[in-house]
């Protein structure tokens, strides 16, 4: 049987899924597969989106160029609301007068949906809607987005964008190279999904070729990867998952390598990571960086490369990290640092792909873990998701 040859997920767990499913009454299973057709349908009355729909031009001039605005930084109390100052962790309303951010998010969110319900019941609609989404935002000639971030999370009064704006993209954006390698190879036969045809992933693969272009050799690629905090960690994780997608697998290598050093000068020795006990969602900002390690080491694991198995020279590692966070995960003992909306599960699933990836301490506590009250679909896409995205009360992305 083919797999699909995702790059966070691994292949065989989806087909092996969808087959006990077939051949099964598992009652987690089918939960799960209840909760995944429930989101996929609410995505099946939605329309593609595209980048050219927002009502603000770009600093370039060029609407298909994708543009989002600073979501902590707010007017000042002067006439023109300059100049903007930072509150951490207080999202600005005002950003939603750029809606790539939240459209681009609802792409990524739904594209994956779609194509994970289409591979477990072989309903073409949602293959259908997937590849739909997916060509409209980032193929066809008239709709798709431009391939760089240049005017992400920019300041007004300041700046036309900034490079911790590639973290739009660098949270979520897996999920779409996933739902494209499941519509290209989800059949039993490895063919492609009804809707998504070899001209649509060869349009998405050359997207992605120069995506990635973009960043590694942009100065805002190359100034987010040098960040000693999440936002490195996501970036070498993005150009590590794209370079496996388009087959650049010495980049790949690169990334694995890269990480280790990031390892050893962000990780303590307990394994703390003193860059996001600071923020005032300590929390959040701490599974969130496990969040992008964890599935760079599922990539890395597809060349080769064992990141998991990975210690500094003070002991640090990616497990370490995870045990610092389990007590409080599990509810055994609180979190004594800074955070303002305190969700146990959201490290749900970085213990689990630990525990998968064979670390001891993560197994022994899988049953003790808080799960998201929207439902759990580990059981059919078992790699770490975003489970605690911050929200204000306008806007449901992150």
């Amino acid at each position: 049987m083919s797999h699909p040859r995702t790059v966070v997920l691994q292949g065989s767990q989806l087909t092996d899924a969808r087959q006990r499913l077939l051949d099964s009454q598992d009652p987690v299973l089918q939960a799960a597969k209840e909760c995944l057709i429930t989101q996929a349908k609410k995505w099946l009355q939605e329309v593609p989106w595209s980048v050219m729909a927002k009502k603000r031009t770009p600093p370039s001039g060029d609407m298909h160029d994708y543009t989002s605005q600073a979501p902590y930084w707010w007017p000042s109390p002067t006439p023109d609301g300059s100049p903007y100052v930072e509150r951490d962790g207080q999202k600005n309303p005002e950003v939603l007068n750029y809606t790539d951010r939240v459209y681009v998010e609802k792409v990524f969110l739904s594209s994956y949906t779609l194509a994970l319900a289409w591979f477990y019941t072989g309903d073409e609609a949602y293959s259908q809607h997937a590849a739909n989404i997916i060509r409209t935002w980032f193929i066809t000639p008239g709709t798709r987005m431009n391939p760089n971030l240049n005017h992400a999370q920019l300041i007004p009064f300041a700046n036309t964008g900034r490079h911790i704006g590639i973290i739009d993209f660098s949270q979520w954006y897996t999920s779409v190279l996933d739902a494209a390698a499941i519509l290209a190879t989800g059949t039993s036969s490895g063919g492609p999904a009804p809707g998504w045809t070899t001209q649509d992933m060869s349009g998405f693969r050359e997207w992605n070729k120069d995506f990635l272009g973009w960043l590694v050799n942009s100065r805002f690629g190359q100034q987010e990867h040098a960040e000693k905090n999440n936002h490195g960690a996501f970036a070498a994780m993005l150009v590590a998952a794209i370079a496996l997608f388009v087959g650049d697998l010495q980049q790949v290598k690169s990334e694995a390598d890269w990480v280790q050093k990031y390892i050893d000068e962000t990780i303590e020795p307990d394994g703390s990571l003193p860059g996001e006990l600071r923020r005032t969602r300590s929390w959040h900002y701490s599974t969130f960086t496990l969040l992008a390690l964890t599935r760079l080491a599922l990539v890395a694991q597809k060349v080769g490369v064992d990141l998991w198995a990975y210690k500094g020279p003070k002991g640090q590692g990616i497990t370490k990290a995870i045990e610092y966070l389990i007590p409080a995960a599990t509810r055994s003992a609180p979190w004594h640092h800074p955070e303002l909306q305190f969700k146990a599960y959201a490290a749900a699933d970085i213990v689990r792909a630990a525990a998968t990836a064979g670390h001891q301490a993560s197994r022994e506590v899988i049953h003790e873990l808080g799960t998201p009250p929207e439902g759990d679909l580990w059981q059919l896409r078992p790699a770490p998701e975003q489970l605690d995205p911050v929200k204000t009360n306008k806007d449901s992305t992150p």
